[in-house]
């Protein structure tokens, strides 16, 4: 990529230059060439990063590889602290063999995200037992099944072999799974009391069908008998393909669904209660960390949490304003309740239902994309599919959520929506989702930092919630000005998505720095939102069990509106959103203090 450079400023109170002069013309500044260094660091950095996957087999699947492809990851804690010596270990490398100084500005930035990125894992790895492995946000029980159905490919019998194999892999990361649940329980560290339900009852859906009982094929055998299917092979050697993963589901993989189901009911009794991080050993220390990590800012939890307060004030007023347009006459409260149980801001609870919801999601994904070239130069070259989440993760899985792509195309970028119960989901909320989440949200995100081109690895696969969150929610909000929500219900659709980030500041905080029940968390999002029920459930126990993550959403948003107003007042009229998105988006995830000096640049250099 192309970085545009300020022309140095002339300083002030120095004479101009005499109209004739004998003195000899000053050559013009020599600019080192950094291009050799450049590339020595990114070769370096791109080898640090192949190392780190190297541990990963799940990450290598995930990037396209075949390496370590019967293997599923090390979940041991032994394995984080190989990880963390190996950080702390290419870090100092680094530092011996490059000069800063020496680098141009894009490698200069790389060395100093690659310092950030290690000294915040520093920061974090002091609290590395506090991380459930089985909550409300997902368990192996469920990731491990949408890793192979998403991410194994089956491409010969090989592949067929190695896919039987990570089955048979299943007990042994279940059994790694269990002792690090123990070693925490030891620490104080339990999960909540709502998380071992739905723990429990979407794992055993992983395991409900054939091979298990008289069933349909569950989940894996049939994605797994589809795969072998498609295989061009003789019969006899698919179907004893198909028996040795039967084999392996009743067998190993059966057995560690029950070391999972043993360990649950050990540890259940010892949850105390569904209260936040205030209530763990160190916890306030801990949930301080969180927000560091999560906002990538020094923001305290009473600052985030007053920053809620006026946000959820300001977009009450912005509602009001839409219901009146609307043309409803009661209270806002009251609305709030026309839109949770209206049934004509529902889809039927059918599969037809959900069809209808899948079908006008991807409406507007193909509305935004082709509207983008008037607000992107570059859209993302990787396809977007539309899905709903599976039968057997709908308890545990988020409202909705995206999936990356794979780099080689094998892959498209995924748009998840939860359908589990259509009278929960309202319709009116359908535009602004699937604009988050697919485009120009995290698609146009995740997908296009993929795709940079001279950037090392880390930078194009790494992450920042704040960024990528605050990206999403920034969206939005843009996506009116490129068409979208011509209906007043899909504008109020839109703000209460925003609502629901702003409350999050509030009740996230409240939860784990105020000491707020889970039931005052509930009755706050209530009372000031649209959400159903158990919606609102969901994203309460999601906080609980994820310190400071909620909080990303708005305070990266408000960053990025902050940006975009400073670069179209410093700028007027030679402001160009595009130029504006391709700076945002043009480096790949960053810290908000990064993303606030490059588009400071983009405005020097446009007023040079």
């Amino acid at each position: 990529m192309t970085l545009r450079l300020a022309l140095p400023l002339l300083l002030a109170g120095v004479a101009a230059p005499a109209l004739v002069s004998n003195a000899a013309p000053q050559a013009a500044p020599i600019v080192a060439d950094t291009r050799a260094e450049d590339a020595r660091l990114n070769a370096f950095l791109d080898a640090a990063f192949d190392a780190n996957v190297a541990l990963s087999p799940e990450s290598q699947t995930a990037l396209g590889l075949k390496t370590n492809y019967d293997r599923l990851d090390d979940y041991t804690r032994a394995a984080g602290e190989k990880r963390m010596a190996m950080a702390e270990a290419t870090l100092a490398e680094m530092r011996a063999k490059f000069d800063p100084a020496k680098l141009g500005p894009q490698a200069r930035l790389s060395y100093r995200l690659f310092e950030t990125q290690v000294e915040r894992s520093r920061a974090a790895y002091k609290f590395r037992a506090y991380g459930f492995p089985v909550s409300t946000n997902g368990s192996p029980a469920g990731q491990i099944p949408v890793f192979l159905i998403n991410n194994h490919r089956i491409a010969n019998v090989a592949d067929a072999r190695a896919y039987i194999a990570r089955i048979g892999e299943v007990e042994r990361v279940m059994r790694e799974v269990a002792a690090t649940m123990r070693d925490q329980a030891g620490k104080g560290i339990v999960p909540p009391k709502m998380v071992f339900k739905p723990a429990r009852e979407d794992a055993r859906k992983v395991i409900s069908g054939a091979p298990f009982d008289t069933g349909a094929d569950s989940t894996v055998m049939a994605d797994f008998r589809k795969k072998v299917g498609a295989l061009e092979i003789a019969d006899a050697d698919k179907a004893a393909l198909i028996a040795d993963a039967q084999q392996a589901l009743t067998g190993p993989f059966k057995r560690g669904f029950d070391t999972l189901f043993a360990v649950l009911d050990e540890i259940e009794p010892k949850a105390k209660g569904n209260d936040g991080a205030w209530s763990l050993p160190d916890g306030d220390a801990f949930y301080a960390n969180r927000l560091a990590q999560n906002t990538t800012t020094d923001l305290t939890a009473d600052q985030i949490h007053r920053i809620g307060l006026d946000q959820v004030a300001a977009i009450r007023r912005e509602m009001e304003a839409v219901k009146a347009k609307i043309g409803y006459t009661g209270t806002l409260e009251s609305f709030f309740e026309v839109v949770r149980t209206d049934p004509q801001l529902k889809f039927p609870n059918t599969d037809a239902g959900r069809e209808a919801y899948l079908t006008e999601a991807r409406a507007v994904v193909a509305k935004m994309m082709t509207a983008a070239p008037r607000w992107f130069h570059r859209l993302p070259k990787a396809k977007l599919e539309v899905r709903a989440v599976e039968k057997w993760r709908e308890g545990t899985a988020a409202v909705a959520f995206y999936n990356r792509p794979a780099p080689d195309g094998s892959r498209p970028g995924i748009y998840y929506t939860n359908l589990a119960n259509m009278d929960q989901v309202q319709k009116i909320q359908l535009e602004g989702i699937a604009v988050h989440e697919g485009a120009p949200g995290h698609h146009f995100q995740i997908a296009r930092a993929m795709e940079l081109e001279g950037l090392p690895k880390f930078r194009r696969f790494g992450g920042y919630s704040v960024y990528s969150e605050g990206w999403g929610l920034y969206t939005e909000r843009l996506a009116k000005e490129m068409g979208a929500y011509a209906d007043p219900y899909a504008e109020f659709g839109m703000l209460s998505l925003q609502m629901w980030r702003a409350i999050r500041l509030v009740t996230d905080t409240g939860l784990h720095a105020k000491r707020w029940s889970r039931e005052q968390a509930i009755d706050y999002f209530k009372a000031n939102s649209s959400i159903s029920a158990a919606d609102i459930e969901r994203e309460v126990n999601r906080y609980i069990n994820n310190p400071g993550q909620a909080t990303s959403y708005m305070i990266g948003q408000l960053k990025i509106a902050e940006l975009r107003k400073k670069a179209e007042t410093a700028l007027g009229a030679r402001f160009d959103i595009r130029d504006f998105h391709e700076v945002v988006l043009g480096n790949g995830a960053v810290p908000l203090t990064v993303l606030e000096e490059e588009v400071d640049r983009y405005i020097a250099a446009k007023r040079a």
